[in-house]
This record gives C-alpha cells, sequence and structure tokens, in this order.
C-alpha cells in the first residue's frame, strides 16, 4: 500500500505532549476494551432481507425512491427509472460491475438515444464539467447503510465523488450483499482494509438521498445544491 508523506508530525505531535504537560508517548499503547459497545448492538441480528426492509422504510424519510429487483430485471428498472429524470445524458463510475451487471452492454444498444460518460481521469477537470451538465449520475454502492438509508462509495481514479454531487439526478445500484445495519460497520470494513494491506480509497463518501439542507428550527428543504432527486436500486 502506498504511503502519503506527511510533514511535520514530529514537532506536531511533541508541540501537543508539552501541551498535555508530559512526555509523548511512541509506544506500549494499546487500544482500550470497553466494557460497553452499544454501536455493535443495533440491528446485529438482522438479516440482509430484514435490512433491506429497514432501508426501504427510511427512504420514504430521506425523500429517496426505493426499487428492489433481480439481476435479470435490474435492467429494465434502471431504463424505467432514467425516464423517470427524463434522462438524456449520463455520467457513471468506471467500475467492472457495469459489465458484471449488463450495464454497459444496455447503454451500448441506448446509445442512439442516451448520451452516456464514463469517467476517465485521462481527461482531468473535463469530467467535473461532463458531470455538472449531466442529467443523471450513476454510481454502485460499496457499503450501504441500512439504519440511515446511506450508500459509501470509495471514491478513486475511476470514480470521482463529482458523480454523486453535480448531476441533476442520482441513482445508485445497491446489491444486497453490501448491506450492513450502520455507520459501524462501515469504519470497520475500512479499517480492515488497511489492516489488511489493501488499497484504502484516497476518499470516502456517505451519501444519504438527495441534496438538503435544514435550517436552525430543522425544516428539511430537499433539493438545493447537487441532485434534487435520488433512486436507489436494491438488486438481489
Amino acid at each position: 500500500m502506498s504511503q502519503m508523506a506527511i510533514k511535520n508530525r514530529e514537532a506536531f505531535l511533541d508541540k501537543l505532549a508539552a501541551t498535555l504537560g508530559r512526555e509523548r508517548r511512541i509506544e506500549g499503547v494499546e487500544r482500550p476494551e470497553w466494557s460497553v459497545t452499544p454501536q455493535y448492538e443495533v440491528f446485529k441480528d438482522k438479516t440482509q432481507d430484514q435490512l433491506v426492509e429497514i432501508l426501504a422504510e427510511h427512504c420514504r424519510v430521506i425523500h429517496t425512491d426505493f426499487k428492489r429487483t433481480d439481476r435479470k430485471g435490474l435492467v429494465s428498472v434502471l431504463q424505467e427509472t432514467i425516464d423517470e429524470f427524463a434522462g438524456k445524458s449520463i455520467i457513471m463510475s468506471n467500475d467492472t460491475r457495469h459489465e458484471e451487471y449488463g450495464i454497459n452492454e444496455f447503454f451500448k444498444a441506448a446509445e442512439d438515444r442516451l448520451d452516456v460518460h464514463v469517467w476517465n481521469p485521462a481527461l482531468g477537470k473535463k469530467n467535473q464539467e461532463i458531470a455538472e451538465s449531466a442529467d443523471v449520475g450513476l454510481v454502485f454502492s460499496d457499503v450501504t447503510l441500512a439504519e440511515s438509508g446511506t450508500v459509501t462509495l470509495f471514491n478513486h481514479k475511476d470514480n470521482g465523488r463529482s458523480i454523486s454531487l453535480l448531476p441533476k439526478t442520482f441513482i445508485a445500484i445497491i446489491p444486497k450483499s453490501t448491506l450492513v445495519a450502520r455507520m459501524t460497520q462501515a469504519a470497520a470494513h475500512i479499517h480492515n482494509m488497511q489492516e489488511q494491506g489493501e488499497d484504502v480509497p484516497s476518499y470516502v463518501s456517505f451519501i444519504t438521498g438527495p441534496s438538503n439542507s435544514a435550517d436552525i428550527e430543522m425544516n428539511l428543504i430537499v433539493g438545493v445544491h447537487g441532485p434534487v432527486k435520488a433512486t436507489y436500486i436494491v438488486v438481489d
């Protein structure tokens, strides 16, 4: 795994230790064994199908359309959703799952009516310009949090975060196998990736429905600074 250079780390840690009134501890530090770990108890006995039901219920709270299908029906549901969004231009990640799930073949057959752009790191900022004018941003969820209705995206050179941020609408394809209870499991998954020496994504996006904001009185306003509509498609 490539390591990022950290500048001024030693000076910063020395100053922090001095402010705490002690010498720096550079060895013998262990993670504490907590007597209570409620974060692991929430929904821990739920099956994948029960997590799907929890996700579906919460989608109503976050103003997100929820659909469920299998691989055979995915292309049909995807076409239906794009039509609902009046989508003509689409930007999507360069993800091997698009081929695996038959999406590349679907878009190739529809190239006379759909303008599809696959994120290309060689184009640099041009990708963002395309995303800004696109009708639909299409991604696969890497980890899906049932409790909050959140899709987790591992962003990297082939999967820019602009795909879920800039288009008018947003579609997340959610393989049922990606469902977990909550943020606790997503964080543990990323931690395990690092522990095992895997390439950790350069940044991680947690997307919960369409763009929204709330004023000081917590009045929710949906569709203010990004995708105004969102659809989750769970695939069995």
